[in-house]
């Protein structure tokens, strides 16, 4: 109870779910999975998204609430209390979470834009600014761009040349880092300062901010679905959108992408799920949390593509071409094409600042329950140390000034190349699919999928389906490791915008990035093996020794409990 007080727990319910729900509902849901469903059969593509949600996504997803939940610790300490062998698992995440926190730049794009959307003419709307060249294209324009290419064989839209040479002023490679832009930097500064008020009492502040946060997004959707649903050509895109095409469900590429997906739009295999649930009491029914939760992500997910795609499907028939030509995914989708179709609408101003203020608010929600992962789980590691009330709040401190410091790296002129290379290397599924085999073997091999089954029985009352042991022994490690196979044999260099290649020692040091994650799980095995005495059996197993007598202790207490309460019931009658 002490270490509990010290720690901190949720205030309520409400306030985990609303933060469990603003984590994994992120952007990936908006600029994603729409582009992903399009493009890998439509509505063809909801077939093995739902297949793998179910034997993959919500699996793992109550693996790991259930795992922090019933340990009550960090990411890393966690693994001390059932599987020590398993502690590189956790230090992996711990190498992930680094790259992760890159992510706060999109927030500080998107805030960049957002004042820039109260403009009375949109900047990325014309070509009379300062930055445009000779061959920019204005967005009236953009048609003849797109059907008669031969005609302006070098030219660029407004918005691209807004994205790439009025906020990202790219340099021509990544050697060239050149000046930091200041106006990036104070977007920066706004979004770590947002980000260390959310988090600097730890849960108790996180929960009360999530109320706003997490919910206000949902707002936002619904606004600028009714919106796009009413655009002449908004049903053309939902066409593109949902049209299923079957043969493409026996392409491997689109089992692959839908299990990325869920990965990345679930947060699975980073910590943050563990360290969520460890703020829960013992007795929180985290199973029918873990089916709420993510049939939320996935509904949210489904219902984004409508507004995306509505809005696509405008812009198309506005600029008289098909939806294949201005659909895009990730930063391309956000920052230029969804700006362009919202300058075509009346009041653009309104739409677009609806628009990256939703995008800022997703943002934040992913970013500061990143952050309040990594610190509850270095916290953990040294307790005596971190717990305390105000060195908990100047270790905080800490933690966001270095990354503010660390990141103004990437609002230089060349930070974007820098950005693209983390993001394919550092935060790339191979990671995550290499530490989820980990993870589900040492709990499913080592510490015994039933244990895990019974811990979760015990404390929510009863007993959840033998499906999930067979998918955490079997089916996700399997396709885990199926995915990192095929991830590693159709391997692709790094290209941004299909012409620029980076130097060797970028995709050097990209590789040492992909395995600096992986190489903590057989590293941390051989340093434990060579520091533990006694067997092989014994080094792995330090908690099971405990585990029996403390589940039969509870299960006695639970026993103690109903018959108490069965004969209060007789004494009534």
């Amino acid at each position: 109870q002490s270490r509990a007080a010290a720690r901190g727990q949720w205030a309520s319910k409400t306030e985990y779910i609303l933060v469990v729900a603003g984590n994994v509902v992120g952007l990936g849901n908006v600029w994603r999975f729409p582009y992903l469903c399009y493009r890998y059969g439509g509505g063809a593509f909801l077939i093995p998204y739902t297949l793998l949600v179910v034997v993959f996504g919500i699996p793992l997803f109550l693996l790991e609430t259930s795992l922090g939940q019933f340990t009550q610790e960090g990411f890393i300490t966690c693994w001390r209390k059932i599987c020590p062998l398993a502690q590189g698992v956790g230090y992996g995440y711990l190498v992930l979470k680094v790259y992760e926190l890159v992510y706060i730049i999109i927030q500080a794009w998107a805030l960049f834009y957002l004042v820039f959307s109260f403009r009375s003419e949109l900047p990325w709307a014309t070509c009379n600014n300062s930055w445009n060249t000779a061959n920019c294209v204005s967005l009236q324009d953009v048609a003849n761009l797109t059907t008669n290419e031969t005609a302006f064989p070098n030219a660029t839209s407004a918005a691209t040349e807004f994205w790439e040479r009025r906020m990202l002023r790219m340099s021509r490679g990544i050697e060239e880092v050149g000046s930091v832009s200041w106006e990036l930097l104070l977007c920066l500064l706004a979004s770590w300062v947002f980000c260390y008020f959310s988090i600097w009492k730890g849960v108790r502040s996180t929960g009360k901010v999530a109320y706003f946060t997490a919910t206000f997004p949902y707002v936002m959707l619904l606004i600028l679905l009714i919106r796009g649903l009413t655009l002449p050509g908004a049903f053309d895109g939902i066409y593109f959108y949902l049209y299923p095409n079957l043969e493409d469900l026996t392409n491997l590429e689109v089992w692959i992408e839908a299990g990325s997906q869920i990965c990345y739009s679930y947060s699975l295999a980073i910590g943050n799920l563990i360290v969520l649930g460890s703020y829960n009491k013992y007795n929180n029914n985290c199973y029918k949390d873990c089916l709420w939760i993510c049939l939320l992500n996935s509904c949210t997910s489904f219902v984004a593509g409508f507004v995306v795609f509505s809005v696509l499907g405008f812009m198309a028939q506005k600029q008289g071409v098909t939806i294949d030509v201005v659909a895009d995914s990730g930063p391309g989708l956000a920052f230029i094409a969804y700006p362009q179709a919202t300058a075509l609408m009346p009041l653009p101003q309104f739409w677009t600042a609806c628009f990256f203020f939703m995008l800022i608010l997703l943002a934040v929600d992913t970013q500061f329950t990143a952050v309040e992962s990594f610190i509850t789980t270095v916290s953990d590691l040294f307790p005596k140390l971190l717990h305390a009330p105000v060195r908990h709040e100047i270790f905080v401190l800490v933690v966001c000034l270095c990354n503010f410091l660390f990141h103004i790296l990437f609002i230089t002129e060349g930070g974007i190349y820098i950005f693209y290379l983390i993001d394919y290397y550092g935060g790339t599924r191979v990671c995550q699919n290499f530490l989820t085999i980990g993870a589900t073997v040492a709990v499913g091999w080592i510490f015994g999928a039933d244990r895990l089954l019974d811990i979760i029985g015990d404390s929510i009352g009863q007993r959840p389906s033998v499906f999930f042991k067979l998918c955490w022994k079997y089916v996700t490690p399997a396709l885990s490791l199926i995915s990192y196979i095929l991830y590693l044999s159709d391997y692709r260099d790094l290209k941004i915008n299909d012409w620029y290649v980076y130097p060797n020692w970028a995709y050097v040091l990209g590789w040492m990035m992909t395995f600096s994650s992986a190489i903590t799980v057989p590293l941390w095995v051989i340093i434990h093996l060579c520091s533990t005495t006694g067997s092989f059996r014994e080094s792995t197993t330090h908690f099971r020794s405990l585990f029996p007598s403390l589940l039969n202790k509870d299960r006695n207490l639970l026993s103690l409990n109903a018959a108490v309460k069965e004969r209060v019931k007789t004494s009534v009658w």
